[in-house]
């Protein structure tokens, strides 16, 4: 199963925001998501994340100020190649702006006003659980379309549990 990671870029002066990209090409394009992308060999997620979200924006992040808050499973029967598993994490800090780059058109939006009906579905799950500050591990099955959600289940990441290792 392929790794990847989602950064969510957060900022609270004087609304709560999350920075959210619109996929220009390749794997879910036309559709708003968080920056990252596959883990490659030899990094781990963190490494990966702070590659991945500097690719995408051109924003500096130091692993440090990355917060592990979300692992998430995907499983797409009809298209196999497309299962991953992906490390969530959310950021508070960072140098730079923002800036559109080949893959990604950033945008910040209110935590009250993402655009859900232009994300995957699976986000509606468990996005609003991560802005609101939880931990979450989740599990997402697809149906044959590849878009519509079969199955999903998403969970408390208990903080009485060791800490990731990622």
């Amino acid at each position: 199963m392929q790794e990847a990671t989602l950064c969510l870029m957060m900022r609270f002066n004087p609304t709560r925001e999350v920075l959210l990209g619109l996929k220009k090409e390749g794997f879910g394009a036309g559709k708003y998501t968080g920056f990252g992308g596959k883990v490659e060999l030899g990094e781990t997620p963190a490494v990966a994340a702070v590659r991945e979200l500097e690719e995408e924006t051109g924003v500096k992040v130091r692993g440090d100020d990355l917060e592990p808050v979300g692992q998430l499973t995907f499983l797409f029967p009809a298209k196999p190649s497309w299962n991953q598993r992906v490390y969530v994490f959310r950021a508070r800090a960072w140098d730079g702006s923002p800036r559109e780059s080949r893959e990604m058109i950033p945008e910040w939006f209110s935590i009250e006003d993402i655009p859900f009906d232009q994300m995957w579905q699976d986000g509606y799950h468990w996005l609003p659980r991560i802005l609101r500050g939880e931990r979450i591990t989740a599990h997402f099955r697809f149906c044959p379309d590849n878009e519509t959600i079969e199955q999903a289940e998403v969970k408390t990441w208990d903080a009485l549990d060791s800490e990731p290792n990622w």
